[in-house]
């Protein structure tokens, strides 16, 4: 699973001041990551406004995503639902030409047990033809996923090859790091704990800010990788002022409006999601140089 090593960039929906599509932005997007040196994309995850986009926006983003790549990266799509039945048909009927593994979020709102999220991972690896990555994310999910179950799915099911960990518990990615099976990949949820996970054994990244800053970060994680970790916190120190306003207004609005100040895309969010406010955009600016 080379493919999702190192410097994958969860990619934003850019849209219109009508709350459609902005697709222009959108090519403009990929091609500054592409040019950046990032590994691999990551579509329809939660930066990607994946949730209040219809079936038919997700499949045009997709197929959009895809093309403007034009197999020059790697592509990891986001498949994740509380309803795993729904997951599981969904899965079974999603043409996955053109994407090479899927970023799968444990199911949010409904609270289960471990056994429960252990269950619906497993209905997912029993139809998912591509490679699985678990996604942990409590702090919108509402659920932990442990490091026993997860390492319980890494060994159970050859399909499920990875975590993307947002839990920010360093003792809990410590444990997996240290218990996984040999091919099994931990990548880091939180851009500012990449340098950190990745000196602990880590693997990469599914990121946020290497999306506007896709050299300077894919740099750092490629120094960290090859244990320059003086080079590492180099690269991390240049971007650590950036990633209290990137973050403290939520994302992905933090990351469109500093795509919105480097010229990208604009800076719109559809609803319930509103744009930073003024006085973090400012910040955001500092930080640019506009």
């Amino acid at each position: 699973m080379n493919k999702i090593k190192g410097t994958g960039v969860a990619l934003i929906t850019p849209f219109n001041e009508d709350f459609s599509i902005d697709y222009a932005s959108l090519e403009k997007l990929i091609n500054h990551q592409i040019d950046g040196g990032v590994d691999y994309l990551a579509v329809m995850g939660t930066t990607g406004e994946s949730v209040v986009l219809s079936k038919q926006e997700k499949k045009q983003v997709i197929n959009f995503c895809k093309k403007v790549n034009n197999a020059r990266l790697p592509i990891v799509l986001g498949v994740g639902s509380n309803n795993t039945f729904a997951l599981v048909e969904e899965i079974k009927s999603t043409d996955f030409d053109g994407i090479d593994a899927v970023l799968s979020v444990s199911p949010y709102y409904n609270k289960p047990s471990q056994d429960g999220i252990y269950l619906h991972y497993k209905m997912i690896a029993e139809v998912c033809p591509l490679p699985i990555i678990l996604y942990n994310v409590p702090g919108r999910t509402a659920s932990n996923i442990t490091a026993e179950t997860t390492l319980r799915l890494a060994n159970d099911f050859e399909n499920i090859v990875a975590v993307k960990e947002a839990s920010g518990d360093l003792q809990q990615i410590a444990e997996i790091i240290e218990k996984r099976p040999s091919d099994f990949l931990v990548l880091s949820g939180d851009d500012g704990l990449t340098p950190k996970m990745i000196e602990m054994g880590g693997d990469g990244v599914i990121a946020v800010i290497g999306q506007s800053h896709p050299q300077i970060f894919s740099d750092m994680v490629r120094a960290a990788l090859k244990a320059d970790f003086e080079k590492a916190n180099l690269l991390h120190e240049k971007l650590s002022p950036i990633y209290e306003p990137l973050y403290i207004d939520g994302n992905p609005a933090g990351i469109k409006a500093t795509l919105n100040i480097m010229g990208i895309c604009k800076n719109i969010l559809r609803p319930p999601l509103v744009r930073v406010t003024e006085g973090t955009y400012s910040n955001l600016k500092k930080f640019i140089g506009h």
